[in-house]
């Protein structure tokens, strides 16, 4: 079966009293029936905000965004994401078969909320907590060699802070098996005017735009 695509990120602005705020970049977690859900953490002024919307307040929303997004296919693949980059990975998770969840967090508590996201569609679950309280002990990379010697994997997706995306798409390529990674940025336009999303590409000469070009790269692209 050829290689199905997915949606890539969503940009949501809230009218009301936020009009000098930047929009906000959000993963899309489901799509259905002319709703889109989306789950965001309280961080600053602008998701503060979004807490206190209600019933019929009023969003201006552009997206989904820019080009890049994640390959589906019926190959066997980990989906591996930390904190609210996991997100989006529902989305993948729902129409990939039976694939590999990785899910990494500072605790248990952080971590296990987003089991029962994944679970009616993951093959299997695993978890890292930087304090060993779920899990393996340890960041996303603690759980690769366990992974990676029981499943024969051929496709890795992964969302997350840079830090865990770049450390897991270097083990891939190690192990060379394919891997994208959605980036995490803040994006003013949306549109790719504002160069405010830039990085330089690693395999080949210029620089790229997260929110027109991506969010999701191949990882050669944007990890050296």
């Amino acid at each position: 079966m050829p290689p199905r695509r997915y949606p890539g990120n969503l940009s949501i602005y809230i009218i009301q009293e936020a009009a000098l705020f930047l929009r906000r970049p959000f993963g899309i977690v489901a799509a259905k029936n002319g709703h889109i859900t989306i789950i965001y953490r309280i961080v600053g002024k602008g998701t503060e905000e979004m807490s206190r919307l209600t019933v019929g307040d009023v969003l201006s929303i552009e997206g989904p965004l820019g080009e890049g997004v994640f390959t589906v296919s019926d190959m066997p693949t980990l989906l591996a994401g930390g904190g609210v980059g996991l997100a989006p990975l529902i989305f993948l998770a729902a129409q990939s078969p039976e694939p590999i969840v990785l899910i990494a967090g500072k605790t248990a508590v952080e971590t296990k909320c987003w089991v029962p996201f994944f679970a009616p569609y993951a093959k299997k679950i695993y978890m890292t907590t930087d304090d060993g309280s779920a899990g393996i002990k340890g960041m996303a990379t603690a759980a690769l060699d366990e992974i990676f010697s029981h499943h024969l994997l051929q496709r890795i997706a992964v969302c997350g802070p840079t830090p865990m995306m770049k450390s897991v798409a270097q083990a891939a390529a190690v192990k060379k098996i394919s891997c994208e990674v959605s980036l995490e940025k803040r994006m003013a336009c949306g549109i790719g005017v504002c160069l405010g999303c830039t990085g330089e590409y690693k395999n080949r000469d210029g620089r790229y735009k997260v929110c027109a070009d991506g969010p999701v790269f191949a990882a050669e692209e944007v990890f050296a």
